[in-house]
C-alpha cells in the first residue's frame, strides 16, 4: 500500500489532484479511534435501527428530532409562551393526528374476523399454547386452521369521508401538560434517580397523574424516547425495592413495547414471534412467552397469523372453488404469528384496503381511449409506456434514477392536456422545486433551494407533507376527499405506512395513483417499505424508465445500483478521490473542499455543495464537520440557541422530514428560518429537538434532495454502518461533482458489493393477496 501523501495545504487541493473513483485501490490508512463515540455506534449511524431490534434509538433515525432526555429551554431570546402562534408543524401533526382518527373508527367499525391476520379473540394464552404446540410437533398446522380458520377478507366499504380539515387555531392549541404536573413527576423522577429533565416529557405521554403512574408502575419511564432497560430497572428498583425483581409482570410488558417500538425504529411494522420472544429472553426477561401473553391480553399490542406459502408450491388456480381440496392445502400451508404495536396494523390495514379499491375500481371515464393513445404516442420511450399504463389502470409503479423524472413529467402534462386534475408529491420541498422546474422547462438555472419557479397557485407540483396537511395542493373536495383526478408521488421508496395509508385513503373513487422513485436508494425512516413491497406483490402494471443518468456520475451511481464500484473516466473531475489516514483529517480536507478547491476548480460555491456522513456522532459525523464548517463560513457566537443569522441549518418537524434552510433571526416567537425560499418559524422550546446545523447532513437527511457538488465523507469509523443503498443514495445526491473524502479502504466496495437492505417485516404483500389478484 503507498505512504499517504501528507495534508495539503494550498495547490487546487484533492479536486485539483487525483481524479478519479471510489474504486481505485484504498490508499488510505485505518482511522484511528478518537473517543468513544464511534459514528457506526447504535446510537449515532444514519441507517434506521439495526439488526438488534433491543439496539439504541439512534438519532438519525428520528433526522433531527433531538434526544429526549435533553428538555432544557435553548439560548435565543425570547418571552413567554403565552399567545405563541401554533407552528406550520403543530398544523400539519394536528391535521393528520384527525386522519388517522378516522382510518381508526372506520377500522373500528369493520365486523368480521381479516383472512390473513387480526387481532385474536379469547385469551392471549390461547394463541401462544397452539403456536407452542405447532412448533412443538404435538399438534398439526391443520388444527390450528381448522380451530380458528379466519373467515373471508371481505372487500373495504367506502371510507366515510370527513370535510377539509381546518388548520388549528393559536387559541385552541394544547398548553401541554400543566407545571404542577410536571413539577410532580421531577419529584418521582428525582426520588428514583432519574434525570429530571425527562419529567415534561413523562408528563405529556402519561396525562394527568404522572407521578402515580410512575409510582405504580416504575417501567412506564421506558415510554420516554433514548430510556433503555437498564435504566428503567434502575429507576424501578430505587422505587420499589425489594419488590422489584426481573420476573415482575410490569416489566415483562414494558419490554415487549419497547422491543416493539425499536423494532419500528428499525423498519419493522411487526415481529415474528420466536425474534420477539428471543428478544425478551435477551433482556433478561425470565418469562418471555408470558411477558407477550399478559401485552396482548392488555392491549398495548396485537397479535397475527398470516398463512404463508410454501417455496415453490403451486398456487390456487383463479377462481377455483373453495372445497374440501382447497380446504385441505389451506390446513397444510405453513404459519406465521406476528406481533406488532397496533397503529402500525392499523396503518398496514387501511393500505391495503386502499390500495385494493384503486386497482379493483374503474379509472375515471376522462377522455377517450384515442385521446390517450394520441398522448402516448406525442411522447418518447418508456414515458410512453407509463401514459398508457395510466390510461387503463388505477395504481401504476413507476422506477428509474433521476433522469426518470422527465416521465412523469411528460404524463402529467398529458394528463392536464385531457383535462384531468392532475398534481405531483414530493418528499421534500428541493424534490418539489426540482420537478416544478422541470416542468416549466430547462431555462431555469436556480439552486436546488430555491423557491420554485411558478405561481404556487399554478404549478401542479407540492410535497406530500403539505398535501395531507391541506398547506399545499388542490385541496380537498365536500367529502373529504382530496380534489384530483390523477396523483404521482416521487420519491415513493420515502413512503412508511402511516402516510403511505393517509395518502391512499384520501383518494376519491375512480383517481389514479402512480407511485414513482429509484428503488435502490433508502428505505424510508418510519417503519414498512411500501414502493419495495408494491414492486414484489406484483399486483398493477410496473414500468421501468429506459433513461440513463448521464455522464460520469450516472455510470458510477448505476453500477452501485447492481452491486460494481468500477472505476469511471472522469476528464471534468466529476468524481474524484480525497484519501485520508485519520478522522481529523478527513475533517480537515472535508473544510478544504468546500471552502476552497470545489468553488475554484469546479465553479460550485459553498453554499450550493452539501456534505453527507454515515452518522451524527464520531470525530468525523455531522456534529464535527458542522462545527468546523461553521467556523469557516459562518463564525459567531451562537447566541440563538447556538445558532446565528446565516447558519445553513437541517429542520426536522417531525421525525423522517428534513428541510434544509438557512437562519433569519430569532425573536419572542422563536427561530426564524428559510427553508426552500418559505418561512419557518421554530417555537422556542423546540429548537434543541428539531434544527441541527446543516453543512453537513446523514444520507437520510439529504435523500429526496440534489445538490450541484456533494462532498461524502467516509472516515474509518464508518465503516461498518456502509450498505450499498447507504452509497447509492450518498453518492447519487451529485449533479455535477462528487468529492469522496475516503478512509475506509476496502470496506467501500465491500459494501456496495455484500451489503444489500436491512430486511424489514412487514405484511402488506400478505394483506394484499386475497383483495388483488397479481398481475399477470
Amino acid at each position: 500500500m503507498s505512504k499517504e501523501p501528507e495534508p495539503r495545504e494550498d495547490t487546487a487541493d484533492a479536486v485539483d489532484a487525483e481524479p478519479g473513483t471510489p474504486g481505485a485501490t484504498a490508499q488510505a490508512q485505518e482511522a484511528e479511534a478518537d473517543g468513544a463515540g464511534a459514528a457506526t455506534s447504535a446510537g449515532e449511524t444514519d441507517e434506521p435501527g439495526g439488526g438488534d431490534t433491543g439496539g439504541q434509538v439512534s438519532e438519525a433515525e428520528a433526522d433531527g428530532a433531538g434526544a429526549a432526555t435533553s428538555a432544557g429551554e435553548t439560548d435565543e431570546p425570547g418571552g413567554e409562551d403565552a399567545g405563541k402562534q401554533a407552528s406550520e408543524a403543530e398544523a400539519e401533526l394536528a391535521a393528520q393526528r384527525v386522519e388517522r382518527e378516522r382510518i381508526e373508527r372506520r377500522k373500528a367499525e369493520k365486523q368480521g374476523p381479516i383472512a390473513s391476520g387480526a387481532k385474536l379473540s379469547g385469551t392471549a394464552a390461547d394463541l401462544l399454547a397452539a403456536v407452542r404446540a405447532v412448533e412443538s410437533g404435538e399438534k398439526p398446522v391443520a388444527a390450528v386452521f381448522g380451530e380458528s380458520g379466519p373467515a373471508p377478507r371481505r372487500p373495504a366499504p367506502e371510507p366515510v369521508r370527513r370535510p377539509q380539515p381546518v388548520p388549528a387555531q393559536p387559541a385552541g392549541a394544547p398548553a401541554g401538560p400543566a407545571p404542577e404536573t410536571v413539577q410532580a413527576v421531577r419529584r418521582v423522577l428525582a426520588e428514583g434517580g432519574a434525570p429530571e429533565a425527562l419529567a415534561p416529557q413523562a408528563a405529556a405521554l402519561l396525562g394527568e397523574g404522572a407521578d402515580e403512574s410512575l409510582r405504580a408502575d416504575p417501567w412506564q419511564l421506558l415510554r420516554v424516547t433514548g430510556v433503555r432497560p437498564e435504566q428503567a430497572d434502575g429507576f424501578a428498583r430505587a422505587l420499589l425495592g425489594a419488590e422489584c425483581g426481573p420476573d415482575d409482570e410490569r416489566r415483562g410488558r414494558a419490554v415487549t413495547v419497547w422491543l416493539l417500538e425499536q423494532a419500528a425504529l428499525s423498519g419493522h411494522t411487526a415481529l415474528e414471534l420466536p425474534r420477539l420472544t428471543a428478544a425478551l429472553t435477551q433482556r433478561g426477561v425470565p418469562d418471555p412467552d408470558a411477558a407477550v401473553q399478559s401485552t396482548l391480553a392488555e392491549g398495548e399490542a396485537l397479535a397475527f397469523q398470516d398463512a404463508l406459502e410454501e417455496p415453490g408450491a403451486p398456487g390456487r388456480r383463479e377462481g377455483e372453488e373453495h372445497g374440501e381440496e382447497a380446504e385441505e392445502d389451506d390446513e397444510q400451508r405453513p404459519v406465521r404469528v406476528l406481533v406488532g404495536l397496533e397503529r402500525y396494523a392499523l396503518a398496514e390495514e387501511s393500505l391495503a384496503d386502499a390500495l385494493a379499491r384503486l386497482v379493483n375500481s374503474v379509472p375515471k371515464q376522462d377522455g377517450a381511449a384515442e385521446d390517450w393513445e394520441r398522448a402516448a404516442a406525442s411522447a418518447q420511450g418508456s414515458a410512453a409506456e407509463l401514459i398508457r399504463a395510466v390510461a387503463g389502470h388505477g395504481l401504476v409503479l413507476h422506477t428509474g434514477g433521476e433522469s426518470s423524472l422527465a416521465e412523469p413529467a411528460a404524463l402529467l402534462q398529458a394528463a392536464h392536456g385531457l383535462g384531468l386534475r392532475a398534481w405531483a408529491a414530493a418528499h421534500g420541498p428541493l424534490g418539489r422545486n426540482r420537478f416544478a422546474r422541470l416542468l416549466a422547462g430547462p431555462s431555469s438555472g436556480a439552486s436546488p433551494d430555491s423557491p420554485a419557479p411558478d405561481d404556487p397557485d399554478g404549478a401542479p407540483v407540492a410535497t406530500v407533507a403539505g398535501l395531507l396537511a391541506g398547506t399545499e395542493g388542490p385541496g380537498r373536495d365536500a367529502d373529504g376527499a382530496l380534489d384530483l383526478d390523477l396523483l404521482v408521488v416521487l420519491d415513493a421508496p420515502q413512503l412508511d405506512v402511516e402516510t403511505a395509508a393517509l395518502l391512499a385513503e384520501s383518494l376519491p373513487d375512480g383517481a389514479r395513483l402512480v407511485l414513482a422513485g429509484d428503488p435502490a436508494v433508502l428505505w424510508s425512516v418510519g417503519p414498512g417499505r411500501v414502493f419495495a413491497d408494491l414492486l414484489a406483490a406484483r399486483i398493477c402494471p410496473q414500468v421501468a424508465s429506459r433513461r440513463p443518468d448521464p455522464g460520469p456520475l450516472g455510470e458510477l451511481v448505476s453500477g452501485i445500483g447492481v452491486g460494481e464500484l468500477g472505476q469511471v473516466e472522469a476528464p471534468g473531475k466529476e468524481v474524484v478521490i480525497v484519501p485520508v489516514r485519520d478522522a481529523g483529517e478527513a475533517v480537515h480536507r472535508t473544510v478544504q473542499l468546500v471552502v476552497d478547491s470545489v468553488p475554484r476548480a469546479i465553479g460550485v460555491p459553498a453554499e450550493e455543495t452539501q456534505v453527507i456522513t454515515p452518522g451524527h456522532g464520531g470525530a468525523a459525523g455531522t456534529r464535527a464537520l458542522n462545527a468546523a464548517l461553521k467556523e469557516r463560513l459562518n463564525p459567531g457566537p451562537g447566541r440563538f440557541g447556538g445558532f446565528d443569522p446565516g447558519d445553513r441549518v437541517a429542520y426536522s418537524p417531525v421525525p423522517g422530514r428534513t428541510l434544509p434552510g438557512r437562519v433569519v433571526k430569532a425573536d419572542a416567537d422563536g427561530l426564524h428560518l428559510s427553508c426552500a425560499g418559505e418561512a419557518v418559524v421554530v417555537p422556542k422550546e423546540r429548537v434543541e429537538q428539531s434544527v441541527r446545523h446543516g453543512w453537513a447532513l446523514t444520507a437520510h437527511q439529504a435523500v429526496g434532495g440534489r445538490w450541484p457538488a456533494v462532498v461524502v465523507v467516509l472516515p474509518g469509523d464508518a465503516a461498518q454502518a456502509l450498505s450499498r443503498p447507504w452509497v447509492y443514495t450518498a453518492f447519487g445526491r451529485a449533479d455535477r461533482h462528487l468529492s469522496v473524502v475516503h478512509g475506509v479502504e476496502q470496506a467501500l466496495p465491500r459494501a456496495v458489493a455484500e451489503i444489500p437492505a436491512k430486511p424489514r417485516t412487514t405484511r402488506l404483500p400478505v394483506l394484499l393477496a386475497p383483495q388483488v389478484p397479481a398481475a399477470g
